[in-house]
């Protein structure tokens, strides 16, 4: 089935209704770990295919450097999926999921801080890529 805006929007949806259903069963305040691993257990239950901690190929001038550079999830091969829990989102983070984006050829990122009340109002940040803008709406 060929990825269209609205599969990978439907996708998101599921993504972050996997990360409410986490946090409201262990709330905030813990390791980041901790959701890391919860939140794999609940993609699983939901049957969406996902790729854990993720090493990210960094291609210099035709150089490929291992550089241990990991992503928290790359789900169906179409969103990225970066997990915190810390006081604050800094701009550092927003920068990293787009760069993940643009090194995985990734239409969308889900930027995720557990380490707040509400998740769905706080806790959440979508970014889409210049791969998502040639995809089908439907």
């Amino acid at each position: 089935m060929r990825s269209t805006q609205k599969s990978i929007d439907n996708l998101s949806y599921q993504i972050i209704g996997a990360a409410i259903e986490v946090h409201k069963y262990l709330g905030p305040g813990l390791l980041e770990s901790i959701y890391h691993k919860c939140l794999a257990i609940e993609l699983e239950t939901k049957d969406i295919k996902f790729a854990s901690e993720l090493t990210i190929p960094i291609d210099y001038k035709g150089h490929f450097l291992d550089t241990q550079l990991r992503c928290d999830f790359l789900v169906e091969s179409q969103v990225v999926v970066e997990i915190k829990s810390v006081s604050e989102i800094l701009p550092i983070h927003h920068a990293q999921i787009i760069n993940y984006l643009n090194l995985l050829k990734a239409p969308k990122g889900i930027l995720i801080n557990f380490n707040v009340v509400n998740i769905f109002h706080h806790g959440q940040k979508t970014f889409i890529s210049k791969y998502y803008e040639i995809l089908d709406r439907e």
